[in-house]
């Protein structure tokens, strides 16, 4: 950790920074009128995983770093949660959704790694 320029050099925030472009990209297919509704929330809950783990490595201490990455680690349970609604709802195809849940599942593992490479709170 002590490498560490930026946040933008962790392979975990690089892989987040694809998901949220994934579900960007894939969001664009949903009705209009939900617009304020699923597409707003899918897209809030994965751009927060990239800016949580942003947030927690500007931070100074591991504790908090920690907590953010958790943060993270949520809202990629959220997005992952929207992505199964949209399937479900026939807003998207399980063909659609799967390289979009494969990333997620890639960024949870990494998430997991980081966090359980960093000392933990005392």
């Amino acid at each position: 950790m002590s490498t560490l320029k930026s946040y933008q050099d962790l392979e975990v925030w690089k892989k987040s920074i694809d998901l949220a472009e994934m579900v960007y990209r894939i969001s664009t297919q949903f009705p209009t009128e939900e617009k304020f509704g699923l597409t707003s929330q899918i897209r809030r809950a994965a751009v927060s995983v990239p800016a949580n783990i942003a947030e927690g490595a500007a931070r100074k201490g591991t504790g908090e770093f920690l907590q953010f990455l958790s943060m993270a680690s949520g809202s990629l349970a959220e997005t992952e949660t929207f992505l199964i609604l949209a399937e479900r709802l026939h807003m998207l195809t399980s063909e659609q959704t799967h390289p979009v849940q494969q990333q997620a599942a890639d960024v949870g593992r990494m998430l997991n790694g980081l966090k359980r490479s960093l000392p933990s709170k005392s």
